[in-house]
């Protein structure tokens, strides 16, 4: 599947889609529909499943399924994009009004290296303009 075909999901749309959908805003549900209706994929990048675990594990959340069958079904339901050497790379060169948070840059890496568009409710990284949002 060609990049082209993909949207990126920072970690709190992932949690928000399986767990609290009312949080999502109109335009980032939109996004989602029109990708799962055009047989687009949805993407996200190998950090937030890191993410993911650290919340549960520092009990900020709970899965009713547990944690393993959420990660597990995360997996199945989204294109895992690996941190490589560019996205690496890139995560350093963001400029200074981006978030610091080392999970962000990554994120904020993959949607430019990928040149995919972000959907996040981060008001920091929309603010910033260094990468294609929606929200």
């Amino acid at each position: 599947m060609g990049r082209s075909l993909l949207i990126l999901l920072d970690t709190h749309v992932v949690l928000w889609l399986g767990l609290e959908q009312g949080r999502l805003s109109k335009n980032a549900l939109t996004a989602i529909d029109d990708a799962r209706q055009r047989s687009r994929a949805l993407a996200i990048s190998d950090v937030t499943l890191m993410e993911i675990a650290q919340l549960s594990h520092r009990r900020r959340i709970e899965f009713p399924v547990g944690l393993e069958a959420f990660l597990t079904e995360v997996e199945s339901r989204f294109v895992v994009l690996p941190i490589t050497g560019n996205i690496a790379r890139q995560a350093f060169l963001l400029p200074s009004s981006y978030p610091k948070d080392p999970a962000d840059r990554v994120i904020g890496a993959t949607a430019l290296i990928e040149d995919l568009p972000l959907i996040t409710a981060d008001k920091e990284i929309r603010n910033s303009r260094a990468v294609p949002t929606i929200w």
